[in-house]
Parts: C-alpha cells; sequence; structure tokens
C-alpha cells in the first residue's frame, strides 16, 4: 500500500483516491471518453393554477421523474451507480 492518500496503482488500471478530486477549470468526466448529456432543468416554481387539473399534475410528476430517470442514467453511465 503507498503512503499517500492518493495513488495509481501498479499498471494503472485503478486511481484510489484517499484525499481530494479536484476537477479544474475547463475539466470534465467521461466515462470511455463521453461526457454525460446535459439534463434539462425542471420547472420548480409552480403555481395553484398551474396544476388545475389531474392531468396537468400527471404531466408535472411525470417529467420529474423523467428528469430523476436521466439523472441515474447519467450516473450508472459514469459508473457512479450501478446498472439497474
Amino acid at each position: 500500500m503507498a503512503n499517500v492518500k492518493n495513488y495509481i496503482e501498479q499498471g494503472g488500471a485503478k486511481s484510489h483516491i484517499g484525499g481530494e478530486l479536484s476537477i479544474d477549470s475547463g475539466g470534465k468526466v467521461t466515462a470511455a471518453g463521453t461526457q454525460a448529456s446535459h439534463i434539462a432543468d425542471q420547472k420548480v416554481d409552480y403555481e395553484t393554477p398551474d396544476l388545475d387539473t389531474e392531468a396537468e399534475i400527471i404531466a408535472a410528476i411525470n417529467a420529474t421523474n423523467t428528469a430523476i430517470n436521466a439523472i441515474l442514467a447519467a450516473l450508472e453511465g459514469a459508473g457512479i451507480l450501478k446498472t439497474s
């Protein structure tokens, strides 16, 4: 075991981060060379007239669920989460 917090194992196949991983300005995290796509911002300022009907409420919930699923897919694609 190395006597430093951050190190790469011999052969370079695995890195250990025991300290801080800092991504400099312009840097990015990729999986197989590809960065996850942007996930569209969701509406957060709903007011009572925006959700008058059951259909409008269901549509808002479905839009939120779609965004959550996109976040999960991005985390899985980057190897942060196991795939489901």
